[in-house]
């Protein structure tokens, strides 16, 4: 009798609990449901479809291809189209307190403190898209992309596509910058890395490289990023101008789950590759007088670790955007390079919304720059802006990324950039094509030895610097 009783008992124990879990998980797929949808009301990447309520700002409408007969190797503003327009007006010193809402701290200073400085603004155009394997991957990350243990890094996603694209904080909003759509390579035949000179010098820093980024995760298709070696991407760099810096190379490794990068450089003078562990975050690039760290390419770059990153939301503001002029290989480096600032005839602005995230040092943690604010384009998730403090919280400087639509991807992308010191009136022009006579290009299919991670260890920069 007692034990029937105890059967029982028990059976109904697990019909329970078998219920819960039922409930549980009906439960989880209705939230997992419910947060599905509420993308598919948004645009594949998460934001917004609508305009502005001013009409400054228009709904966003995918994609624009590029007017017939773009082939690589052809300036990309030829064939846009939009080409022709003019400027709605400019914002300088004169009118910058009318405009200074929908301008960063950093924007604010370099048109206060810079003679004839000024930004002319352009119509606003919603033009970047993802292929439509990037919106369905994006779409399978709702709800099943994760951060590591660690609370910083990327665990689980299926790529290519946004981790997260509707973000919860500051962090899952960086993570989807890093893992924007870019194919899975991006080589450079020429690029010119600038600093200008000190104050009262006509003295510039000018190096001339060549460069390849090759990125695994992003290959066509649907996969999980364990797929894959936990790398965000390889980069290789080869000096060929100046003398002083002719014949050094890079090779490395930054990686999803590691905060220090694995870097070789080769040193012509020795013959020999050096494994430089501690190359990253804000140590300061060889060869650029303390005026470039190495996270601060394409306007952010490195790990995430040794910051708190605050989402603050949306904010408009005006951004360069489709901004052309960083690209034009067949302008005259000196006609675009000036002494205190990039020419505004090669830079453009239009209003964006953008996310807005703040940067933050941890505890424990050091940094050059302990205070941030980064701003993400909507509808790339792009860095297009980010100003820097110092430790007495003074801007330091501003970084603008030159955004353009990529034809061969589908997507919108920044490589060129430009750093502002503010304090020192100095700035760095980087991974451009003025003046190099060849343009960038982005591959969607994997081509020839560099689109293979052999290529970027310490015996292979060894075998290709020293031919």
């Amino acid at each position: 009798m007692v034990k029937n009783r105890v059967r029982t008992l028990l059976k109904a124990r697990a019909t329970l609990a078998a219920t819960l879990i039922v409930c549980l998980l009906g439960a989880e797929q209705q939230a997992l449901a419910a947060t599905t949808a509420q993308l598919d009301k948004l645009t594949p990447s998460g934001a917004q479809r609508e305009g502005n309520v001013e009409g400054s700002i228009p709904a966003w409408q995918g994609a624009e291809a590029p007017l017939p007969g773009y082939e690589w190797g052809k300036l990309r503003r030829d064939h846009w189209k939009h080409k022709g327009e003019k400027p709605l007006f400019t914002i300088d010193a004169s009118n910058v307190d009318k405009y200074a809402d929908k301008l960063s701290a950093g924007q604010l200073a370099m048109i206060r403190s810079r003679k004839d400085y000024r930004m002319e603004v352009y119509p606003t155009h919603r033009s970047c898209g993802v292929p439509d394997f990037v919106a369905a991957n994006t779409r399978k990350n709702v709800g099943t992309a994760k951060l590591n243990d660690d609370g910083w890094s990327l665990k689980e996603a299926t790529v290519p596509g946004y981790p997260f694209p509707m973000p919860a904080n500051g962090l899952e909003a960086m993570w989807n910058a890093k893992m924007r759509y870019r194919g899975v390579g991006i080589d450079y035949k020429g690029t010119i890395t600038a600093v200008s000179p000190r104050r009262g010098s006509t003295e510039w820093i000018r190096a001339d490289s060549e460069q390849t980024l090759f990125i695994p995760w992003g290959a066509k298709g649907s996969n999980p990023l364990t797929a894959f070696p936990p790398v965000e991407f390889f980069v290789y760099f080869g000096y060929v101008a100046p003398a002083a810096l002719a014949g050094q190379a890079i090779a490395a490794a930054q990686y999803l789950n590691q905060a220090e990068n694995e870097t070789f450089y080769y040193f012509p003078g020795q013959r020999r590759v050096r494994r430089m562990p501690t190359y990253s975050h804000d140590s300061p690039q060889i060869g650029m007088e303390n005026q470039y760290t190495l996270d601060e390419p394409n306007v952010f770059n490195g790990a995430l670790d040794r910051f708190d990153w605050k989402l603050v939301g949306k904010k408009e503001i005006y951004v360069p955007y489709n901004a052309f002029g960083a690209y034009d290989f067949k302008a005259k480096f000196e006609d675009v390079a000036r002494d205190d600032f990039i020419a505004q005839s090669h830079r453009r602005y239009e209003l964006h919304r953008v996310w807005v995230v703040e940067a933050t040092v941890k505890a424990g943690m050091r940094h050059s720059a302990p205070k941030r604010t980064v701003y993400l384009d909507e509808d790339s998730w792009a860095p297009v802006l980010m100003d820097d403090f110092d430790g007495q919280n003074k801007l330091a400087k501003m970084r603008e990324g030159f955004l353009i639509p990529v034809y061969e991807t589908g997507t919108c992308d920044v490589m060129a950039m430009v750093q502002n010191n503010v304090a020192e009136g100095r700035y760095v022009f980087d991974t451009h094509t003025v003046g190099v006579g060849k343009d960038i290009r982005w591959f969607t299919e994997p081509t020839g030895p560099r689109m293979r991670a052999s290529f970027y260890t310490a015996d292979n920069l060894r075998a290709i610097s020293e031919r």
